[in-house]
């Protein structure tokens, strides 16, 4: 049986996948969520769950994100504060390199499947979001997420692979005027369903991608084609 950790479980894109391999009676999911109590930046914690929970593969789809919603302070490059760019440092990057870590000390094979976002590409276009400005402590720690899985990549070969989505528009509860918008950005000119991501992770959680490390996988509908 295929064993498999998703952190950030009950999260929109986590949430998905947890019910996606639940499904498939050869495979068994560990769940690792802030809201099941589960600190990921808790570098202790971190490590005793692993020893604890050895599994197969592991999905990261946590992580800190800047959503915008209608009451939200509009703010510019340079009002942004100093501190939100450390937070999204700490989540994003160094508490996902503890996770990835920690998975690595306790297998001696397996694979390492992250999660990034095309603003770790490209630069938030200000238009899609009303005038804000998205925070750059995102764009900037999802570029890490990329950089981080090469590296890891490289050092973890042979015995374990780490690979990268770049995931952008997943469809959830965006704004009608947002949903309109960055539809029309898109060459496939909509968003994506969740649940398009689910063969991708299948396929690079599994033995169906051997041959397959260090690579950054964009799902976009073409948006950083452009």
């Amino acid at each position: 049986m295929r064993s498999i950790t998703i952190t950030g479980s009950e999260g929109l894109i986590g949430s998905q996948l947890k019910k996606f391999f639940e499904k498939n009676d050869g495979v068994e999911v560990k769940k690792l969520d802030l809201t099941l109590g589960d600190d990921l930046t808790d570098e202790s914690f971190v490590a005793k769950w692993f020893k604890e929970n050895p599994t197969d593969y592991l999905v990261n789809c946590f992580g800190l994100n800047d959503h915008v919603t209608k009451d939200k302070k509009k703010h510019t490059l340079f009002d942004i504060p100093l501190e939100s760019l450390s937070k999204y440092l700490e989540i994003n990057v160094t508490s996902l390199f503890s996770v990835c870590r920690e998975f690595a000390r306790n297998n001696q094979t397996g694979a390492i499947v992250n999660f990034s976002s095309t603003h770790g590409i490209i630069s938030p276009d200000p238009t899609l979001y009303d005038g804000f400005h998205k925070d750059i402590g995102y764009a900037v720690s999802k570029a890490g997420v990329i950089n981080m899985t090469k590296y890891l990549a490289v050092h973890l070969a042979p015995k374990i692979r780490v690979n990268c989505i770049v995931a952008q528009g997943v469809l959830s509860n965006q704004d009608e005027r947002f949903v309109e918008n960055l539809s029309k950005a898109i060459p496939m000119k909509r968003m994506m369903n969740k649940t398009e991501l689910n063969d991708l992770v299948d396929y690079l959680s599994s033995e169906k991608s051997s041959f397959v490390t260090g690579s950054i996988v964009t799902i976009d509908g073409g948006y950083t084609s452009w």
